[in-house]
C-alpha cells in the first residue's frame, strides 16, 4: 500500500509520521525513541504481535493490564497506564483524509489517547487503513470490533456470526465509547506509525 496520500493528510493535521517496511523495524524505531520513560499500553493485537511489551520493558517502566505488572488487578494496572509520559495504542480504522477512530468497551484506551501524556504513539499497520472516515468508521464497526468480541469470547451477536455489528443491546457488548480524531489535540506530541504490514484487528 502506499500511504503517501495518508501521511500527507496526517501530517497536514499537526501529527509526525513515521513509516516502516515491517514489524521489527518499526519496533527497533520506538525502542530507540522511547527509552528510560513510564509507558502505558492500551490494548492491542498489533502491540502484542510486535512484542513491544517485552521489548520496551528492558529499558523503560511498562503498564499493560493485558500482561500484568507487579501482581496489581487490570483496573489498577490501567490507572497506571493512564498517568504514564508516553502511551502506546493501535488504532480501529484509519482514513487516507487523516482521521483516525478507535472503539473501546472499559474506555482507558481511547480516554488514554486524547489527553494526559508527553507523547502518544499510534501504530498502524496497512489493514486498518479506508479510503474515508465513513470507511473507516465501518472497518471499526463491522471488521475490528467483531473480531475482538470473538477473540474475548463475548455473548454478543458479532462474536457469534463475526460479520458485522448489529448495534446490540448485550451486557457483553465492547462497543461502549467511540473516539474520532478530527486532528491533532493540542495537548501533547501525537507520532503515527505506518507499517507495510497486515497487523492486528
Amino acid at each position: 500500500m502506499d500511504f503517501k496520500e495518508l501521511k500527507e493528510s496526517l501530517e497536514q493535521k499537526g501529527y509526525l509520521v513515521s513509516e516502516f517496511a515491517n514489524k521489527e523495524e518499526a519496533a527497533r524505531y520506538l525502542n530507540e525513541q522511547i527509552d528510560g520513560k513510564s509507558v502505558g499500553f492500551g490494548g492491542s493485537i498489533t502491540l502484542d504481535e510486535m512484542g513491544l511489551y517485552e521489548s520496551l520493558g528492558t529499558h523503560n517502566k511498562v503498564w499493560w493490564h493485558w500482561k500484568g505488572t507487579d501482581g496489581l488487578a487490570a483496573p489498577e494496572i490501567r490507572k497506571e497506564a493512564m498517568s504514564t509520559q508516553v502511551y502506546l495504542s493501535s488504532v480501529n480504522g484509519v482514513a487516507k483524509t487523516g482521521e483516525i477512530i478507535n472503539i473501546d468497551g472499559t474506555g482507558n484506551r481511547v480516554a488514554s489517547t486524547i489527553y494526559g501524556h508527553e507523547k502518544v504513539y499510534f501504530v498502524v499497520g496497512e489493514n486498518k487503513v479506508a479510503d474515508t472516515l465513513e470507511g473507516a468508521m465501518d472497518r471499526a464497526r463491522n471488521i475490528a470490533a467483531p473480531l475482538n468480541a470473538q477473540r474475548l469470547n463475548r455473548k454478543t451477536p458479532c462474536a457469534k456470526k463475526g460479520d458485522r455489528c448489529y448495534d446490540c443491546k448485550s451486557p457483553e457488548r465492547i462497543c461502549k465509547a467511540v473516539s474520532i480524531f478530527w486532528g491533532k489535540p493540542n495537548s501533547q506530541e501525537f507520532e503515527v506509525v505506518l507499517i507495510h504490514e497486515k497487523l492486528g484487528y
